[in-house]
């Protein structure tokens, strides 16, 4: 398949991705909501910007998306253009992910 778009034009597609209130990230908290849990939103101050934060329970939860953190669903497969492009992009985010999890789970520990 052909690029479709100039480097201009597809940079600010891009920016119009919205990383917060995604379709995903609103069924969740519809869903906490609905069972009385109450919850704050991207706190700055936690490592990693935590999508959801239960502070009573003092847990937090990110909502991540299938096919950029390549979770084990139809919805986390690999293009099959540009295939070699895609696998090693995906590769990182995973790897990425699991670094900052770590590094998640030690900063909290100390």
């Amino acid at each position: 398949m052909a690029n479709l778009f100039l480097p201009e034009n597809r940079s600010e597609l891009m920016s119009r991705i919205s990383s917060k209130d995604t379709k995903p990230e609103m069924k969740v908290r519809k869903f906490l909501h609905a069972r009385g849990y109450r919850y704050r939103l991207h706190v700055k101050e936690l490592p990693g910007t935590p999508d959801i934060v239960l502070p009573k329970y003092r847990t937090v939860i990110q909502v991540r998306g299938c096919f950029w953190h390549q979770h084990s669903c139809p919805e986390g497969r690999i293009p099959k253009t540009r295939h070699d492009f895609w696998a090693a992009k995906l590769s990182k985010n995973v790897e990425r992910d699991q670094k900052k999890r770590w590094s998640n789970i030690k900063h909290l520990n100390q």
